[in-house]
């Protein structure tokens, strides 16, 4: 066995290899106080024919013997992957794949397993780290190393790497990955931060970012392997040329095309003719000399190539998009509201050729998602679900559950919302949005944000602000830097960064950015963030020109919860043996009551009557008597000195045979029989609770009113 290690925030991080998982083609255990993380990667060797992409899958897997636990659930084994694996998963290969060789093709997996948890909260960072270590010193071709960062602020103060104690009520919650040079991914929220927050919690990282390298360095000193040789794709530059100079002023045409269908119908057009005149034995034979060479393939990647090159080469030359806008310009943007009758909100958000219907619904208590994490349960009152069917991009495709790519996307807008939405004592409803991507063509997640907002205020959610969302890219050619406002789906597939913010007109709540390129400098990050502020603002006075706040009333259909505090001690009688009692008053009413540990009762109903009335049952079970008030009571004791008079549910006082009628009598019975209802007031409770009662006095004030 062979380790490294650091001292990390006063604790030593190590990185061990050659003990474990030695099949691998890089295998590492990292350790970091109690939590211990294995990173194992294995690239196949052989490259499948064919194959034009680079096919890295990434895993990450929470073991639940990590934090002493048994899986819930009837088999008590890990099924599929949670919510949470899916998102660390998509944060470990982000940072990782960009380092990846250009011409590497041979099939990779990466898996991350959580063996061991404490309460660090590091073991997605120990994910990458050790994902770029196992990598590192494998025989696998690799630009890195790579490591990453956690920046909590709390009070003003950044915290690197806060551990679970010190994550509760960040005002700053941010992942940053990069190499010791620069920046490749960053990913995070805050309580409406500001761009220079971001910046320096970003130069914060990346300065013990560079520490983190060094140390896969020098494991990769003591154990690395020698690195496989690249086996380039073959070049045919007589090809190259020849397609290049039959498609060239035809893909500058069909590229200012406006329109995404019908640009992208053009460019199928002129690859189609492309293939016609070059898909051929003979061509196959000229410029390769071999008849049997896919000639299709190649002739596909060069025209693709010489596409990407073309648009690129107008946004950085000429200042020409797509679709003829500015470097710095949004596209049209559309709201409507309460488009859905039954929905509790409903909003349609429409930017240029990007559509999100987004629908909120308000529940109960009963509603909220039990979350099983290791790090314990917990429980969600505020969930954004986002979903990108097939006919949203003019596809056929079988639907699914939902992917990384949508898990990953509903997250991000969640993450962007979460800052605004009000506490449970301000608005005590479980809130579910709904985004359903209708069209797409760019940032589906920030049109989902801007969607949701509108969505929100038309249920009348009492939101902090309106959020807005912008997606921004970057061309770089050579030493010209381009970064791009509201980017489309091409410039997005064909550029070298996609990043997106989301705020509201005070600060920051969500920030995600990767990079295609090997990273990005502060310089460009600091100008994409204040490019991103503009436009953040300009789509956020559209939204409230639609709406300008959120609307006073609920929808008819949401439910009303009213709330109520009962005395702690009261619990046990409004809920009852077994639950008897509070069963009994759902029942007769037809309402939904949830009760917590401290007294609060909400009752929630669309129907106000029925609210009242199990508001006045349960304020009948847990009334006190009142000193000097008078009530209808029932008696339900006789005795010689006088009768006991029920004057509350469960509450008897004692009505003396001398306070019963003005005048003398001589027997109870003379005068009241059990059953009998009688008006009495309370005269006197003794520090014991006692309650003694009286009629005659009960029966002068009545006669006075």
């Amino acid at each position: 066995m062979t380790k490294v290690e650091t001292t990390f925030k006063g604790r030593q991080l190590i990185i061990e290899t050659g003990q474990i998982a030695r099949q691998s083609d890089g295998s590492v255990l990292v350790k970091y106080g109690d939590t211990y993380v294995l990173a194992t990667v294995v690239a196949d060797e052989n490259r499948r024919e064919g194959l034009d992409f680079f096919p890295l899958t990434i895993d990450y897997q929470e073991k639940t013997y990590a934090a002493g636990k048994i899986p819930g659930g009837f088999f008590k084994r890990e099924g599929k992957p949670t919510e949470k694996e899916v998102l660390t998963s998509r944060l470990i290969d982000r940072p990782i794949r960009p380092l990846f060789p250009k011409d590497f093709y041979q099939e990779t997996q990466g898996i991350v397993s959580v063996l061991s948890f404490g309460d660090e909260n590091v073991a997605d960072l120990l994910g990458i780290i050790g994902m770029s270590a196992a990598t590192h010193i494998s025989d696998i071709p690799f630009n890195g190393p790579a490591a990453a960062v956690r920046i909590g602020m709390k009070g003003g103060e950044f915290i690197i790497n806060p551990t679970l104690g010190e994550s509760e009520n960040l005002s700053l919650n941010l992942v940053v990955a990069g190499t010791a040079d620069a920046v490749i991914m960053v990913e995070g929220g805050g309580a409406e931060v500001s761009e220079e927050t971001i910046m320096q919690a970003i130069d914060l990282a990346h300065e013990n970012i560079k520490g983190l390298t060094r140390l896969q360095d020098e494991l990769r000193e003591k154990v690395g392997k020698e690195k496989k040789p690249l086996t380039p794709s073959p070049k045919y530059p007589q090809l190259i040329e020849d397609v290049r100079s039959f498609v060239s002023q035809k893909i500058k045409t069909a590229i200012s095309i406006p329109g995404k269908q019908r640009r992208q119908e053009a460019l199928n057009a002129i690859l189609e003719e492309t293939l016609k005149n070059f898909n051929t034995e003979s061509s196959a034979e000229k410029y390769t000399n071999n008849a049997k060479q896919d000639i299709k393939r190649l002739v596909t990647n060069i025209f693709e190539d010489y596409e990407k090159e073309i648009v690129r080469s107008m946004i950085v030359n000429e200042g020409i998009r797509a679709d003829s806008r500015k470097t710095d310009e949004i596209r049209n943007i559309s709201c409507y509201t309460g488009i859905l009758p039954r929905a509790h909100g409903s909003a349609l958000f429409v930017r240029g050729e990007t559509q999100s219907l987004v629908v909120t619904t308000l529940g109960t208590h009963d509603d909220e998602q039990r979350v099983e994490t290791l790090e314990g349960d917990s429980f969600k009152s505020f969930m954004l679900h986002y979903n990108f069917p097939p006919f949203s991009v003019g596809e056929v495709k079988p639907l699914r559950s939902p992917g990384r790519r949508e898990i990953g996307h509903g997250a991000l807008a969640e993450r962007a919302l979460k800052y605004v939405i009000p506490e449970k004592d301000v608005f005590p409803y479980t809130i579910r949005i709904v985004s359903d991507i209708l069209e797409s063509n760019g940032s589906s997640s920030m049109a989902t944000v801007c969607g949701a907002t509108l969505s929100l205020m038309d249920a009348g959610v009492p939101i902090k602000a309106p959020v807005a969302g912008i997606a921004m890219g970057l061309i770089k050619e050579a030493d010209r830097t381009i970064v791009l406002t509201d980017i489309l789906g091409l410039e997005d597939h064909l550029g070298d960064m996609d990043f997106k913010v989301a705020g509201t007109e005070q600060g920051i709540t969500a920030f995600q950015m990767d990079v295609k390129i090997n990273g990005v400098d502060r310089q460009i990050m600091s100008h994409a963030l204040e490019q991103a502020r503009k436009g953040r603002l300009f789509i956020l006075e559209k939204i409230k020109e639609a709406l300008p706040e959120p609307r006073k009333e609920l929808s008819p259909y949401a439910p009303r919860i009213y709330k109520m505090r009962i005395k702690q001690e009261k619990i046990r009688d409004v809920i009852g043996s077994g639950g008897k009692v509070i069963r009994g008053i759902i029942e007769q009413t037809g309402v939904k009551i949830d009760i917590d540990d401290s007294g609060e009762v909400n009752i929630a109903s669309s129907d106000n009557n029925s609210a009242q009335r199990a508001i006045e049952l349960i304020k009948g079970i847990v009334e006190e008597p009142e000193l000097g008030k008078i009530y209808l009571g029932k008696v339900k004791r006789i005795a010689d000195f006088g009768a006991f008079v029920e004057i509350i549910p469960g509450t008897d006082g004692l009505l003396h045979i001398s306070q019963i009628a003005e005048r003398r009598i001589a027997k109870v019975t003379d005068e009241i029989n059990i059953g009998d209802e009688v008006l009495v007031k309370v005269i006197e409770i003794d520090p014991q609770g006692k309650i003694r009662l009286s009629r005659k006095e009960a029966m002068r004030e009545q006669s006075k009113a």
